[in-house]
């Protein structure tokens, strides 16, 4: 009788467990979902657009409308008393701090709409001689704008210079708001009084370290290269004349 072989019982592979991967997954929403809740627990809020709909109807009773948060009480002081100082010369002045503006809004429009907002307010008999300056945190910019009756004491030129160079140059160089938002209003004042324009902040630049290195046309009219053949001819031939002479 022949030998009867044993049946051949294929090996399975054991296949990996997906517990790891599914707790990996549950802690990852566990995590978002903490991290969602401290969010609200604190109060964050996402940054919102503004435009000239998310300000008061009239003018507000203060100088500084800081919705950006970038003063702080001190200099915030500063500078709403340096706001009205301004009113001695019949200019009512503001400003105001932005960190995010409507798409497809600049800083002139949003002072423009904010001048027809404010005008004409509830208990005033005519519109105020208002100067409105505006600083932007987020694109390091800034603008000044001024009711019509005002634009001949300080012209158009005079408040883009304001803005761009006496202003934007202090946010530019380490986000100085206090300073930026003083010299813009010194300026101003200066002309509003009926002085001479201070005009743009002069820029130091930086002194020129003078260098021992030869320029590229130092080289090209030196003799340099001639000198060099010659110290190779002399260093190559003097020691073959010496060994010729000390060798007979």
């Amino acid at each position: 009788m022949p030998f009867a072989r044993p049946p051949v019982v294929p090996v399975v592979p054991p296949t990996r467990s997906s517990a790891p991967a599914s707790i990996g997954r549950l802690c990852a929403r566990l995590a978002i979902g903490l991290a969602l809740l401290l969010g609200l627990s604190l109060g964050v809020a996402p940054v919102q657009a503004l435009s000239a709909n998310n300000f008061p109807a009239s003018a507000p009773s203060s100088h500084l409308l800081d919705e950006a948060d970038v003063f702080s009480r001190a200099s915030g002081a500063e500078v709403e008393k340096q706001l009205e100082s301004l009113s001695s010369e019949r200019v009512d002045a503001r400003l105001v701090t932005i960190n995010r503006l409507d798409y497809g809004l600049t800083l002139d429009q949003l002072g423009q709409q904010l001048l027809e907002r404010w005008s004409t307010s509830s208990g005033e008999a005519a519109d105020p001689n208002r100067l409105l300056l505006l600083i932007d945190t987020k694109t390091k910019s800034a603008a000044v704008v001024v009711s019509p009756q005002l634009e001949r004491q300080l012209p158009p030129d005079l408040l883009r210079s304001t803005a761009r160079s006496t202003m934007a140059q202090q946010l530019r160089d380490g986000d100085r708001y206090r300073q930026a938002t003083i010299d813009g209003l010194d300026r101003l004042a200066t002309v509003l009084r009926g002085g001479d324009d201070p005009g743009d902040e002069v820029i130091e630049e930086a002194a020129v370290v003078a260098s021992n290195i030869p320029t590229k046309e130092e080289t090209e009219s030196s003799n340099a290269f001639t000198w060099v053949v010659v110290l190779l001819v002399v260093g190559s031939v003097v020691p073959m004349l010496t060994w010729w002479v000390f060798s007979r």
